[in-house]
């Protein structure tokens, strides 16, 4: 189920049942695509038409961010889209993974935790997110995807480009997730919040406390909660 906020709408599922349906998406003989959206690129997408449809027509828009959940009471669970992917991983489904994006290196390094942590995971290909959008080398990243075809592509660079790179290339992938700074926490270049502040809902305060310049970024959580209220009542 659906549910609308500020014009976007948001699956209202739980973990176990987004896990379920990936596993689903594995069969399809269509690609399917993932996002991950949190208040910030829901209110991006209001003012950003084209990122406003692609999410809305993507196979599955999970609530990544504690004020997501807040703004609708039929939205009970939170599903960080790391949490997503490692869920999947822990399935035991044999999954070929194509990592895209992050800095030079780093998803090599994602790629080698990956795998000595999941035996049933087996990362196919690798390539920085350093490359010009309508390039040669975009032409060749996307070639080598096709070739592959991955269970599963992460491409980590970042909102709105990677829904957008997705949606314009639609690669051979049965699933395509744009996953954030993923890659840099696969690969420990980026340490995760610790349990408490997860199990709180403060892993945006923990990660505000480690990058200062995150909390300008902050500032439009409660925008986007009273805008919500708004239009609730």
């Amino acid at each position: 189920m659906r549910v609308e906020i500020l014009g976007i709408g948001i699956h209202a599922i739980s973990m176990e049942k987004a896990i379920n349906i990936l596993k689903s998406f594995l069969n399809r003989e269509n690609a399917s695509f993932v996002v991950t959206p949190n208040p910030e690129i829901i209110m991006r997408a209001r003012k950003d038409r084209k990122l406003k449809n692609i999410i809305n027509n993507a196979d599955l828009a999970i609530p990544d961010g504690i004020g997501v959940v807040l703004a609708s009471p039929k939205i009970k669970d939170r599903i960080a889209g790391i949490d997503l992917i490692k869920n999947f991983f822990e399935t035991g489904e044999n999954i070929s993974v194509y990592l895209l994006g992050a800095a030079p290196g780093i998803a090599e390094k994602a790629a080698l935790k990956i795998s000595k942590k999941y035996s049933n995971v087996k990362i196919v290909g690798t390539h920085h997110g350093f490359f010009e959008d309508n390039s040669v080398e975009e032409k060749t990243i996307l070639e080598d995807i096709n070739k592959k075809m991955p269970s599963l592509l992460l491409v980590g660079l970042g909102s709105p480009r990677q829904e957008k790179w997705i949606h314009k290339n639609k690669p051979n992938a049965k699933i395509s997730i744009g996953c954030g700074g993923s890659l840099d926490v696969f690969s420990g270049k980026v340490k995760r919040a610790p349990h408490i502040f997860r199990k709180l809902n403060l892993e945006w305060l923990y990660r505000a406390i480690k990058e200062p310049v995150r909390f300008k970024r902050l500032l439009i959580i409660p925008k986007f909660l009273f805008l919500t209220l708004l239009r609730r009542f």
